[in-house]
């Protein structure tokens, strides 16, 4: 069953009650929702009066909820997991622990090709030139040592928007695109926690201030799919630009997006899990290739 995310960006009381997550207005405590825990994949607080108990974010957590907090930007700040989503939490750590460096750089390579491939289709979709992007898909080498993945980009953000520079902090798009890449990066990780993965040892990404570097690295070539969104918003007759709650419950739709993986069409967030899954495989040597979407 797809899981179901639920925003929350009101003074609100969340507690639990028969299962459910019960939702109450902070100040007359009249009930204004209640949907089952089971149902859940993510819940996203986007209020500061926003009240939760801990049995609730217990129960959360034996469900592998992915509860993000939003800042006084009204961006995603900070994820709560559980520490362990899958039985053989520990079994699986020690295979990622020790995975060897080559491995590491040919699914990284992996990784790389398929975020440009995926760049490319969006490119020709929305008729932009996309020619070049054959040219660095096809030069990618093990470790992407030639950085075709930097390269690519640049011709990508060009072609995407006019006069754009890509700033985590500058002007729309910039809001959407970190909005959106926020909640996929905390999809990745929950995704990878399910496989028994851990979301901080990553395949490229190594910076130690980073507690998700492994979500960073499968998120790539998912990032296409976050530009799209924001390309039909952006694309609206009135221009947006700030970041509504229009605008966020648009991109929240990331999770149920159509993709097509090995020939059939499913939600983004079931493609994660076959996604993480097939990486587990490649580190116990059971697959050699990562399982990554196709973008239509």
């Amino acid at each position: 069953m797809l899981k179901r995310t639920i925003y929350i960006g009101n003074p609100s009381y969340l507690k639990l009650k028969d299962n459910q997550l019960k939702i109450e207005d902070a100040e007359t405590k009249a009930l204004k929702g209640s949907i089952p825990v089971e149902d859940l994949g993510f819940l996203v607080l986007d209020h500061y009066q926003i009240t939760i108990s801990h049995q609730l974010i217990v129960f959360l957590q034996q469900h592998n909820v992915a509860v993000i907090s939003c800042d006084e930007s009204h961006l995603p700040h900070g994820l709560m997991l559980p520490m362990a989503g899958h039985v053989e939490h520990s079994e699986r750590l020690k295979h990622q622990i020790n995975l060897s460096e080559p491995l590491r750089k040919q699914l990284w390579k992996q990784t790389v090709e398929a975020k440009i491939y995926q760049q490319k289709a969006l490119l020709s979709k929305f008729g932009h030139v996309s020619e070049p992007m054959q040219t660095y898909l096809t030069n990618v080498k093990s470790g992407d040592t030639t950085n075709m993945e930097g390269i690519a980009a640049q011709h990508y953000w060009k072609q995407l928007f006019d006069n754009f520079t890509r700033e985590r902090d500058g002007d729309a798009p910039n809001n959407y695109l970190n909005f959106g890449y926020a909640i996929l990066r905390s999809m990745v990780a929950r995704a990878l926690v399910s496989s028994g993965l851990n979301p901080t040892i990553g395949i490229f990404h190594r910076n130690k201030y980073n507690a998700y570097c492994l979500a960073d690295d499968i998120m790539e070539p998912y990032r296409p799919y976050v530009d799209e969104l924001v390309i039909e918003w952006m694309n609206k007759p009135f221009r947006p630009t700030e970041m509504s709650r229009e605008a966020k419950t648009h991109l929240l739709n990331i999770a149920t997006k159509d993709v097509k993986m090995d020939g059939l069409t499913r939600p983004l967030l079931v493609a994660l899990s076959s996604t993480t899954s097939s990486l587990y495989k490649c580190m116990t040597g059971e697959h050699r290739v990562i399982r990554y979407p196709e973008l239509v």
